[in-house]
């Protein structure tokens, strides 16, 4: 009863109107708290990590509501947003609750306790399902009907149309169910993470008995339904779970079904692992993900007419309290909508395009990356040009080894099968396989032990540290000796996500940069104590300490009247240090532009304190992945990309890389054709106010319209090698 008490207390915590589009002043203002510009640590500066990374859920939701996006593809994003929730509830509520619940306080940047944490968090994901629900019902099944694509409710139902449903349930769905009894002779079923389930009273030979029944997860969702059986022409569907409770009876023959309500699990799947007390590393992930099968609920959604005495049974056996349980009108499972991008309409999705490669493929790759750097930048640029890079080592018989880091990799990749071949045909090949890529593990052990099973040496990392750094080495033997060939990127080896992803790769041979991927290499699979590295900066050994003396110059050049200014685009800006570096710095008069697709904990616009900073989110088609960090310098500008974001996981947690750009046309381009790009999107972007909220950048007459990813894939689609 704590929370639900305490939700009370900081319901203005939470901002209940939804954000309407506005023009946004080129550094916010407004609504700032008067604050000690001396006091950087005051909770006041800071914005709640977990509220923000819904507010950044929101502003993907809010993509579904928008008509400049084609149809199908708004509910693509209505779709991702439930994804998103769902693993909100998985990892960081859960997270949480796990501390509330073993009696650890933690007071937040933010001056949030535990409990204060949990009941805004309830209030706030509250109002997202609910506004989940209103899109789906009020925006896009509307505007769905209007293409003739329609969605049965079971009041539609025809009596033609219930006999084929009968018959397909019969077919089709029946042989998949199985219904579990809880009685004295039937323990209470493990009921499993993510799925949704009937709760189902019947009479049983005189006695009111519980059973419960799985919705099948492998069985489509949306039932399609034949034309001549629809209401109307076009393509109509059912929904799953209404076939079933309309024929559930089916199930319990010789009984009387009396109740019959929908309930669906979230667990805690954050992987635990006490690294230094396994043995085998390898073993010990197995082990973890087999017990997050039962990991502790962190939300328990029942149906809203659900009555107290069956929530009783549900909330005893799962031994949870009112905390993680949420009453709900609402259709249940909105990640499942992304199957409906696979309906054929082309006219309501995105146009496709052919990402071009960016080597010549009539040359030699070493030879052309021997002479100049290259920069790929997905999705606009093809994953092909690194899949050629490793092909090209594999079948050069020069090249004697090759060093990879693999963290998300994805199902089916070819890149692991050209290791195998070059560790077939005798080459020297090593890849470090970060076992605890969150929701990769089981992929990542499959491919770990098919790696081994060849010769590959694989290593899992370093000891409680994530290897989250993408690197790429190839070592060629040519006249002068050996030479290095290296791939720095700021996302994975995974051909899928480099289509829908925005990210950077960088190719060099630069002698510097080649020796510290050689150094990183050895800290993953052996034992080294360096620490300084000559043009790297690598978590959690230097990258903090560099990026902080990066900002720190910047603030001696605005003291000494030099030009300054960063620009930055990240994923997430959380790190408490590295926030008051950049208040230091607006303090000091050093012009701040940052790019954070999702958690931003700092507020800008702050007078005295963050007046100088300036913060716009970008979500649009693709995923805004890549980070980039820009720094003035004076007038000696030096840019560096990598796999690093500003978080304290990232800068001390982690094996990370950050790695400089050193080629000026590669640094222009970047700048002026990416960053600059960014910085002016007024259809995509939204801007951080104090308050904590954002609010869409519109157009206007001095600035027209830019959708900064419409623009660069214009420009790489038009672009000459």
């Amino acid at each position: 009863m704590g929370i639900m008490v305490e939700a009370k207390k900081i319901l203005s915590l939470v901002d209940e109107s939804k954000a309407k589009p506005t023009e946004s002043p080129p550094l916010p203002s407004q609504e700032s708290p008067a604050l000690d510009p001396k006091d950087l640590q005051n909770p006041n500066l800071y914005i709640n990590r977990e509220l923000s990374w819904l507010e950044f859920n929101q502003r993907v939701l809010d993509q579904a509501y928008d008509a400049r996006h084609p149809l199908l593809e708004r509910v693509k994003f209505l779709a991702i947003s439930g994804s998103n929730l769902d693993e909100f509830f998985m990892i960081r509520l859960a997270t949480i609750l796990k501390k509330y619940r073993a009696g650890i306080e933690e007071m937040t940047a933010d001056g949030m306790t535990t409990q204060q944490q949990i009941a805004a968090l309830s209030l706030r994901t509250k109002k997202m399902f609910n506004e989940q629900r209103d899109c789906w019902v009020q925006v896009l099944q509307p505007l769905l009907e209007e293409q003739g694509i329609y969605f049965l409710e079971t009041s539609q139902y025809t009596l033609k149309l219930l006999e084929y449903l009968s018959s397909y349930f019969k077919k089709e769905i029946f042989p998949v169910l199985t219904p579990l009894a809880f009685d004295i002779g039937h323990p209470f079923p493990h009921i499993s993470n993510l799925s949704m389930n009937f709760a189902v009273v019947v009479q049983h030979e005189g006695q009111v008995k519980f059973a419960r029944v799985k919705v099948p997860s492998m069985l489509p969702r949306f039932i399609p339904i034949p034309e001549e059986l629809a209401p109307k022409p076009g393509l109509s569907f059912v929904f799953l779970e209404d076939v079933i409770k309309s024929n559930i009876h089916e199930l319990f023959p010789g009984n009387q079904v009396e109740e019959i309500y929908v309930f669906r699990v979230i667990r805690d799947t954050d992987l635990v692992i006490q690294q230094d007390e396994a043995d085998d590393l390898l073993e010990s992930v197995e082990e973890s993900l087999k017990q997050i099968r039962y990991g502790a609920l962190s939300l328990l959604r029942v149906e809203e007419k659900m009555p107290q005495r069956i929530l009783d049974i549900l909330a005893e056996n799962f031994d949870v309290e009112e905390d993680v349980i949420v009453r709900t009108d609402n259709r249940m499972g909105i990640a499942d909508w992304m199957s409906l991008t696979k309906i054929h309409k082309p006219q309501l999705k995105d146009l496709t395009f052919a990402p071009k490669p960016i080597f010549n493929p009539e040359e030699s790759i070493f030879e052309q990356i021997r002479y100049r750097d290259f920069m790929v930048h997905h999705p606009y640029e093809s994953f092909s040009s690194v899949e050629s890079f490793i092909r090209a080592a594999v079948q050069d018989p020069q090249v004697v080894a090759i060093k990879m880091t693999l963290y998300r990799i994805g199902a089916n990749s070819p890149l692991v099968d050209q290791l195998i071949e070059a560790a077939e045909e005798g080459k020297q090949v090593a890849v470090l396989v970060e076992l605890k890529a969150r929701f990769d593990e089981r992929n990542n052990i499959v491919w770990a032990n098919r790696l081994e099973s060849v010769g590959v040496h694989v290593v899992y990392g370093v000891l409680n540290l994530k290897t989250h750094c993408k690197l790429c080495m190839v070592v060629r033997k040519e006249g002068e000796g050996v030479r290095r060939y290296v791939h720095v990127g700021t996302g994975n080896y995974n051909r899928l996500t480099a289509q829908v992803y925005t990210d950077l790769g960088l190719f060099t041979s630069d002698p510097q940069i080649s020796e510290d991927v050689s150094e990183v290499f050895n800290y993953l699979t052996g034992y080294s104590n360096k620490k300084v590295f000559n043009r790297l900066l690598v978590a959690p050994l230097s990258l903090r300490t560099g990026f902080l003396s990066l900002v720190e110059r910047e603030i001696a050049h605005a003291e000494a009247g030099r030009p300054t200014r960063i620009v930055i685009k990240i994923n997430h800006l959380a790190d408490p240090k590295i926030i008051q570096a950049f208040y230091r710095a607006s303090q000091a008069g050093v012009k701040i532009e940052l790019l954070v697709r999702g958690v931003c904990c700092l507020r800008p616009g702050i007078p005295g304190v963050s007046d100088n900073i300036r913060v716009t989110s970008i979500v649009g088609r693709f995923l805004e992945h890549s980070r980039i960090y820009y720094f003035l310098n004076g007038g000696e500008e030096e840019m560096y990309l990598g796999s690093a974001d500003l978080m304290e996981r990232n800068l001390d947690h982690r094996v990370e890389t950050l790695c400089p750009v050193l080629d000026k046309g590669l640094r222009n381009e970047l700048k002026e054709r990416v960053l600059e790009t960014m910085l002016h999107d007024n259809e995509q972007a939204s801007c951080l106010l104090p308050s904590g909220e954002y609010r869409r950048i519109q157009s206007s007459d001095e600035n027209p319209p830019m959708n900064s990813q419409l623009y660069l894939l214009e420009h790489y689609t038009n672009k000459k090698n």
